[in-house]
């Protein structure tokens, strides 16, 4: 996938500003099903974006690494995790450095779509200590809001079509599938929930990879998408705050060397 829908500082500043910490909610989630009571020395966080999932991962690691392909997300993680607990460098999901103390847990939110699969886990294997996890996550918008069937049709039939998907790779790992070492010992699907008022909800779908690549191509200015939005979503919000929800997955391995 060519990432400048990633490599933007508008798309960095807004990941930070606008899209919601549900990695809290997978943290937390990920904290009971491994019974984790304390935390772990060492961390990766691949993939972090603008450093909200970095910032999750913190929760239950005392120090952390976070690498993205893009520089400008990993500018604006550098300005806001500006101390020694945080350290951040620009790599692909598969060419992580080698550290000088292996990572006892490695994070990868809304990664696992766009990298090579055998690359990837050869390049964790390499970084990461024996017994360590790997916690593959990811959650993303649905059609559904609660109580609002309204944006269910806006959402299928009006922004599907003028916004459509981008082809990525939804495999779902298998065990069969996995490079020696590596054990799947769970795998959890579920729903996050997040209130949004009219204007927050547009701030948050202007930065989609989907909306991205419309503006990136030149289909569409940033004001003609901002625009058609708050004119087809102002029926369907009409002055009051709704529940939008997550689809979401997490995967639990262990490397064991």
């Amino acid at each position: 996938m060519n990432i400048i829908s990633f490599d933007d500082k508008r798309i960095a500043n807004g990941y930070a500003k606008d899209r919601p910490w549900l990695h809290k909610s997978v943290i937390e989630r990920i904290k009971s099903e491994c019974n984790i009571n304390k935390p772990f020395k060492n961390g990766l966080d691949v993939g972090c974006g603008a450093g909200l999932s970095t910032k999750a991962l913190k929760l239950i690691c005392e120090k952390i690494t976070g690498t993205d392909i893009s520089g400008e997300m990993i500018h604006v993680c550098k300005t806001l995790y500006n101390t020694p607990e945080f350290t951040f460098y620009t790599a692909k999901a598969e060419e992580t450095r080698i550290p000088e103390t292996p990572y006892d847990i490695v994070t990868a939110a809304g990664v696992v779509n766009w990298v090579d699969k055998n690359k990837f886990l050869q390049n964790m294997k390499s970084v990461m200590a024996n017994n360590g996890l790997l916690i593959i996550y990811d959650f993303w918008i649905s059609d559904k809001m609660l109580e609002n069937d309204d944006y269910t049709n806006w959402y299928q039939n009006l922004y599907l079509t003028n916004f459509p998907k981008l082809p990525r790779n939804e495999e779902i790992w298998h065990q069969e599938d996995m490079p020696d070492n590596f054990t799947i010992e769970k795998q959890i699907d579920y729903q996050l929930k997040y209130e949004y008022d009219i204007d927050s909800f547009i701030r948050f779908m202007m930065l989609q990879s989907n909306v991205n690549t419309q503006i990136n191509i030149g289909h569409k200015t940033k004001t003609e998408i901002h625009s058609w939005m708050k004119d087809t979503l102002n029926p369907i919000f009409q002055n009051k705050n709704h529940t939008l929800i997550f689809n979401g997955y997490t995967w639990i391995c262990t490397l064991r060397l």
